[in-house]
């Protein structure tokens, strides 16, 4: 019995502990606590577009030098790129879908990106538009007309970009970058390290041009303009010149963060408000807060002890939710809190199946103990049955269901996950912790006000 006493204890001071992060995660500063850690500051709920608002950007993708049967794959790593690159900004669950143009007509291919929280048009367009286009261009072949601009001095420049061709390589063969020195002079340098693909258009390049320049142009101007001096067959590069320590940094964190398989450009931009608003935020954890006030109340006073326990129960498996929603993190949209806010009532239905097992039991004329014990075991198999449905229909809906969809059936499925455990395990040890002496009217009155007058209905007369 001290055991399950030791170890209800136990259970109640981590949810006490859980509550209190999901609490002090929430706010950078409170009265209560002082300033927040690091750690506490970047654990704060994640809002989706409809409630917090965000940047919706519509960009075109320049697939014009990418093979037919290639542009599939490139608007797809395209989109991995630009997953990676607002991720590095602390974006969170931006979302990132392409637009086939193959619907309309080839070439059409667009890139939608929603960014979540950030309402800094200039911002958002700037942290995509940094993203780099790596290019490797090889010198134009001799007699080939070169363009001249004029500059701001008068005087007549060649176009460096007329100088050089371009190739297959770009950057989206690029597997990493990474910063080195120079073990004599040194000075920074850049790594770049190939896929298969890449290493084998490298391989041909250097081959095809020792003694020629191989320009490595970002963004459209060249960085580096290397002489090859032979052919170069393990897909290593080696970015280098007049880099201080910090542009080499630079350069290395753009090109991890992912160098472009093919050109974009911005072709419309929205801030979009919350449609809900903090207002209507504020006032849904209000009628959450009453909510869950009603239920308690009803459950103490229909069951009176099981109830109180099933609310410290219910409020450990609240704060366990909103815990792992700071933490994975989850997207918070309207239809992800309707999904937490069903898995809640799937909870209080468990405790109500084993409850009402309970009193059958004690009906019987069964101990007290006794009939918490059968109570659990014959409601289990309800539980299961109806969690496990439950849990079906969640991975449906999150596999075929659109990004809407989706955050519904993530919260329902690991809510439900989450209420078996506080309903069977949780609410089973703080029972099984009481010591409930005998059959007695007391016991049975702790237990609800529908167990009937506590006798058996089962007697032996003289």
């Amino acid at each position: 019995m001290w055991k399950k006493r030791v170890l209800a204890l136990i259970i109640l001071a981590l949810g006490f502990g859980v509550a209190t992060f999901v609490y002090k995660s929430e706010y950078k500063t409170n009265k209560n606590f002082g300033q927040a850690s690091h750690f506490l500051q970047n654990h704060q709920f994640h809002l989706g577009l409809d409630l917090s608002g965000g940047t919706h950007l519509i960009y075109k993708a320049d697939v014009s030098g990418v093979p037919a049967g290639q542009i599939s794959d490139a608007m797809d790593s395209l989109r991995d790129v630009i997953e990676r690159r607002v991720n590095l900004f602390g974006v969170s669950e931006p979302v990132v879908q392409v637009e086939d143009g193959s619907i309309v007509a080839r070439g059409e291919e667009k890139l939608i990106i929603d960014l979540p929280g950030v309402t800094d048009v200039e911002k958002a367009t700037k942290m995509i538009g940094e993203t780099p286009l790596l290019e490797f261009k090889t010198e134009a072949p001799k007699g080939t007309a070169q363009t001249a601009t004029v500059g701001k001095d008068g005087k007549v420049q060649i176009d460096i970009n007329s100088q050089y061709v371009s190739t297959d390589l770009t950057g989206r063969y690029l597997s990493k970058a990474t910063l080195e020195f120079d073990q004599n002079t040194r000075e920074p340098k850049v790594s770049l390290q190939f896929d298969d693909t890449g290493t084998a258009l490298f391989a041909k390049i250097t081959k095809e041009n020792v003694g020629k320049t191989v320009a490595i142009f970002l963004d459209g101007s060249p960085i580096s303009t290397p002489v090859v001096r032979e052919e170069i067959p393990n897909g290593q590069a080696v970015i280098s010149g007049s880099f201080t320590p910090t542009e080499a940094k630079q350069l290395v964190g753009r090109l991890n963060s992912g160098a472009l398989p093919v050109p974009i450009s911005l072709l419309s931009k929205q801030t979009i408000g919350g449609s809900l608003g903090s207002s209507a935020v504020n006032a849904g954890v209000k009628a959450g807060m009453f909510g869950f006030l009603i239920i308690a109340l009803f459950l103490i006073l229909w069951y009176r002890l099981p109830g109180i326990i099933s609310v410290i129960s219910l409020g450990i498996y609240i704060s366990i939710m909103l815990a792992l929603f700071k933490l994975i993190p989850v997207t918070l949209t309207a239809a992800g809190i309707a999904g937490f806010i069903i898995s809640i009532g799937i909870a209080v239905d468990a405790n109500v199946l084993i409850f009402e097992r309970v009193k059958e039991e004690l009906r019987l004329g069964h101990s007290v103990a006794d009939a918490v014990k059968g109570g659990f075991a014959h409601a289990w198999f309800s539980i299961r049955d109806s969690n496990i449905s439950s849990i079906i229909t969640s991975l449906i809906l999150f596999w075929f269901g659109t990004s809407l969809i989706k955050g519904f059936a993530l919260t329902l499925g690991m809510g439900v996950l989450i209420s078996m455990f506080s309903a069977i395990t949780i609410t089973r040890i703080f029972l099984s912790s009481i010591d409930f002496v005998g059959n007695g009217k007391v016991a049975r009155f702790l237990f609800s006000s529908g167990f009937g007058s506590g006798e058996s209905k089962h007697s032996i007369n003289n």
